[in-house]
């Protein structure tokens, strides 16, 4: 569903990732593993379209981003670390502003709204100016963002972070459902047990370079064993 294929990338003469390839199947959720400043974040900024890598490519549902990179954006749901909220406009207005980014009707957008904020427990602060919520309460936001549009491709960077316990249930749940659908799902975290029972496969960045193994070895290879 997701493919990336020996894809090169610098940062002046410091190689944040050297010639990475790996691939993201229908009905899969996939955990991210790496040290800081791996470049995991970089990654999942060139699988969703937003960085050019200096090599190799980016596939979408076998679409090469080269060629058909605007079109493919509507195809993916992220989450960076950055909210790309709009802290003057209310929760609704975010959504609504995204909705017609992403190309759906007003209905539509607001019958997915509706939705999502229930699920994300927001729908009491619907006309909350987002400067006004707790930082948790934007990566809810931020979730129902990502999942407007019903992306078939969802990349993941950290969507742990600032969620309570019951929070990081919603998540769960929400990627558990996308996952029965047949989606796809990439998610970066420092914590493999957020993915516990989620993720089937694990993959760790280090020194620019992936390498696959089941939830201990993904523990292991954070705490730099696994890839010696």
């Amino acid at each position: 569903m997701i493919r990336a294929e020996g894809v090169w990338y610098r940062v002046g003469h410091q190689v944040v990732l050297a010639g990475v390839s790996l691939h993201v199947r229908p009905g899969e959720v996939v955990g991210l593993v790496g040290p800081n400043g791996a470049g995991k974040s970089t990654l999942i900024r060139i699988l969703a379209l937003l960085l050019r890598p200096e090599a190799g490519c980016v596939r979408i549902e076998g679409r090469d981003a080269r060629e058909d990179g605007a079109e493919l954006r509507r195809r993916l749901g992220v989450v960076l670390h950055e909210s790309l909220l709009y802290t003057t406009l209310t929760v609704a207005e975010n959504l609504e502003f995204y909705g017609r980014l992403y190309g759906l009707g007003r209905a539509q957008t607001l019958r997915r709204a509706a939705v999502l904020l229930e699920r994300v427990g927001l729908q009491p602060h619907t006309h909350l100016q987002v400067a006004r919520l707790s930082h948790g309460m934007r990566q809810r936001l931020t979730l129902a963002r990502a999942l407007l549009h019903d992306p078939p491709v969802l990349l993941l960077d950290e969507p742990f972070t600032g969620l309570d316990a019951e929070g990081a249930g919603v998540l769960r749940g929400l990627l558990r459902e996308h996952r029965d659908r047949g989606g796809a799902a990439l998610v970066v975290t420092h914590d493999p047990s957020e993915l516990e029972g989620l993720a089937c496969r694990w993959l760790t960045l280090r020194e620019g370079r992936l390498a696959e193994g089941p939830a201990g070895w993904a523990l292991r290879a954070l705490a730099g064993e696994g890839s010696r």
